[in-house]
This record gives structure tokens, sequence and C-alpha cells, in this order.
């Protein structure tokens, strides 16, 4: 549903905007409401009170729920899926002993971060969190203390590399709006990205991760799973005989193998599509379209379960009892869909209802420098509405004509800026705030201290580096 025309004034639209977000908080820190219901409730009054036709307020509901559960609901019903079948079968442990053994106990949350660095750069961060999920638990359980000190510093590398790095979709569409070369702003951004990433999210972590201790939930996938299993122990179904027969966990390559499938086939789509953007690659080639259909997130996933199913989901067990064991894995995820959905749904209100386009129109001549400019107005956009790629492809479309003179590199420098801004503040409105709140078994207030501050410290450490390098450059 697109914006409507606003019936209130930019300011009346602003203060409709804070007070539904204090109300939700109000609802769900104090009063104790489920989110799910809170985040309905507030949705319908929001979209009343913005002027949004009472005959459209049910539309406007339905589509941010049903865009954001579009593009979250299978990711995230295949990643638990997968996920679970490399708890369960001592797959996650071994990666984790692996990558802990090749970089040593204490560089652990290290090495997860650089991991999701390497996986971040074609994968999308809410398909990247869910397969890195089980790995994320089993290294924290093995080590102990606070979930922090592991899950945000991979949690974070992929927020990062999803908001400033081609060719994912926020930094090509700004780019492309600029007129600017997206392999330069790909060279330029990848080792701002590196210097953002360690300074304000794997630092971060280790602030946090001292002073709020976050246990690691059980929920998804179970109890820990030293690394190897019983052939009864894991959902036994039709056919189990009830006896113990101890199975080796899977080598290494195995499930290396199995994370490289869907990382390979997401760079096929990613790729393949910026060149056919680019003109580079004809429209039309079936090989092409193939291998980007293969590539699109919810099909390579797919493909990845179906092949776990095959290489470790009969190791020891029949196909019923695989079968009842990816059945319980998905209990524990509605609530996670549902509210990540709802939280899509107030999003999708702010954005119909012209609160951004309100903050916008009053931000877009304050009169100060263009990086600057791009910066604030890409956080007013992200705090109003939610949708990080809403953010940068808006700003992006208001500042264009003042980019004409720009070089690429000055063009790179100002799509991290934008980008850093569609980064700072994640809160109530934006769907990945739900996702990473019920993957690690925050609630509400925990994830405001945590995330939403390694977000910005995120979003303000890239938008520092292109700050110092933007002034060298002109």
């Amino acid at each position: 549903m697109d914006p409507i025309e606003p019936v209130h004034s930019a300011g009346v639209l602003l203060i409709i905007a804070l007070v539904a977000v204090a109300a939700l908080l109000l609802l769900i820190i104090k009063v104790r409401l489920h989110a799910f219901i809170a985040l309905v409730l507030v949705s319908a009054v929001t979209a009343v009170a913005a002027g949004i036709p009472l005959a459209d307020v049910s539309t406007a509901m339905t589509s941010g729920f049903a865009s954001t559960l579009a593009s979250v609901a299978l990711l995230v019903g295949f990643g638990v899926m997968l996920g679970r079948l490399l708890e369960v079968t001592g797959g996650a442990q071994v990666l984790a002993d692996t990558l802990v053994n090749r970089f040593g106990e204490k560089r652990a949350p290290l090495a997860l971060g650089v991991a999701a660095l390497i996986f971040g750069l074609p994968i999308f961060f809410d398909a990247g969190l869910v397969v890195f999920l089980p790995i994320i638990l089993t290294v924290a359980r093995r080590f102990g203390g606070s979930l922090l000190y592991y899950a945000l510093p991979a949690a974070g590398a992929f927020a990062a590399m999803h908001a400033l790095v081609p060719p994912h979709p926020g930094p090509v569409a700004a780019g492309t709006a600029f007129g600017g070369d997206i392999g330069v702003i790909l060279l330029v951004n990848l080792p701002i990205v590196l210097v953002a990433w360690y300074v304000g999210s794997y630092l971060v972590s280790r602030y946090l991760g001292a002073r709020i201790d976050v246990p690691v939930s059980e929920a998804l996938f179970g109890p820990v799973n030293d690394g190897a299993e019983s052939a009864d122990s894991p959902a036994p179904g039709p056919g189990s005989s009830g006896t113990t027969t101890t199975i080796a966990p899977p080598t290494f390559g195995l499930v290396l193998g199995l994370l490289a499938i869907p990382l390979v086939l997401i760079a096929f789509n990613t790729v393949l599509t910026t060149l056919i953007e680019g003109g580079t690659i004809a429209e039309g080639n079936e090989l092409v379209d193939f291998l980007i259909l293969l590539g699109n997130t919810p099909i390579a996933l797919l493909i990845t379960l179906l092949v776990a199913i095959a290489t470790l989901g009969r190791r020891g067990r029949t196909l019923d009892e695989t079968r009842g064991l990816l059945d319980q894995s998905l209990g524990p995820i509605c609530s996670i869909i549902l509210v990540t959905g709802a939280g899509g749904m107030f999003g999708g209100v702010l954005r119909i209802s012209g609160i951004g386009e309100a903050l916008t129109s009053s931000l877009s001549d304050i009169g100060i420098p263009l990086l600057l400019q791009a910066f604030v107005i890409a956080t007013a956009l992200r705090v109003a509405q939610g949708s990080a790629t809403v953010a940068i492809t808006t700003t992006a479309g208001l500042i264009a004509s003042q980019a004409d003179a720009l070089s690429n590199i000055q063009i790179a420098l100002l799509v991290t800026a934008i980008a850093a801004g569609s980064t700072v503040l994640s809160h109530v409105n934006d769907s990945g705030f739900w996702l990473v709140s019920r993957f690690f078994g925050m609630d509400e207030k925990t994830t405001l201290k945590t995330w939403t501050v390694m977000e910005t410290t995120l979003g303000l450490s890239a938008f520092a580096v292109a700050a110092a390098l933007y002034p060298l450059i002109g």
C-alpha cells in the first residue's frame, strides 16, 4: 500500500509517532502485555490517529504484516530446521570446536564475527543470522558467560555487511541513485565495515557482555549436544527401537559444505542480479535466470535443508524420526514469526501514514554539510519507520541532485554516511529488533540496552570513518 496524502502537519505526525512508540514500550515493559498483541493494538490506533481512512486501516496493517512475513517466515522456518539438524547431530559443535581451536578460546567471539563477515557478503541479515544461530549458541554454551559476548559480534557483522556493502540492496540502490561505480563503493566500504564492526560491534559486545548477563536459551534447539548423539535420543518417532547407539558426529568438511551451499547459491543470485542491472549481462538468459532462482534466499535454504536431511537427518534414524525432529523444531518459532510480522506491521503503518515523509521534508533543507545531512536524514527515517532499506533509498533520492559533482570515492563515502544513519537506533518498529530479541531470548528492555546500543555504535563508527576520510578526498 502506498503512503497516503498526510492530513496532519509534520509536527503533529511526529508527535503521533513519538506517542505511539512510548505507548508500545509502556504496554510491553510496564503493563507486560504480550508484544504481539501490543504491536497490533498500537498499529491500529496509530493508523487511525495519523489520518489513514478508516476503510484502509485494515489494509495498511495487513500489508506491512504480510510483506514482513513474506521475507521472514520461510527463512526462519527453513533456518531453524537446518539449525536443529546441525545441533542434534553434533554438527554445530564440530564447527564451533574447529573455529575455537583455530582462533583460541579467548578469540571465540572474534572467530564468530569474522566468519559472519565472510558469510554476510552475499547473505542478507536475517538469513545469515538464522543459519549461524546454532553455532553461536553452541560456542556460548561451551565457554559460558553472557550470550552477548558471542551473539553481538556475529549479528553485528551480518548487520554491517547488509547495510554498507554491495551487492546488498541498500548501498546498491543509493550508489545507483548517485550515478556511482558499485565496484568502487564495494572497495571503499569493505575496509570501513571492518573498522566499524571491530569498534562498534566487537569491542562494544565485550563491554555489554561484562555488564549484562544474558543466559543461553534452550527454547529453539534444546539442551547442548556434546558432539555425539544417541540414535534414540532426539525426537524418537515411529519405528524407534529404544536402544541407545552412539553415532559419530559429522565431519568438519561436511558441516562446512552444508553452510557453503546457501553462501554459493545466494552469491550467484546477488552477483548475477547486479551484473544484469549494470548492463553487463543481458536479460532473458535462461541459465542466468535459473541460477538467480536457485540463489533466491528461501530456495537456497530449502535446497540446503534437503541436502542436510539426506546427509545428516538419516544418520542413525529413520525418515519418520527425522520428520518428527523437524516438526518439533517449528513449534518454538511461532511466537518469533508473529511478533516479527507485527513489528513489520507497526513500521508499515508509520510509513503509509506519511510520518517518514514528514520527517524528510522538515530535514532536507536544514543547511548542513552534505555528508552530515545524509546521515541525519537517514537516521530520522530509520527511527520513524524502522526499515533500513527504505531509509537508505529515500535519503539517496532526496539528496541525489547534490551528488552530481562528486567523485566515485566521494559518492562511496556518501553512501557510507546514509547506510550508517540507517543502521542506528534499531527499536520496536524494526522487524530485525524482534528477530534478535526472540532468537537470543531477551526481553524488550534488555534488547534496547544491548542490540539497539550496538546498532547505534556500529552506525556511528562507520559515519566517523566516512567523515574523517571525506575532507581528505575532496
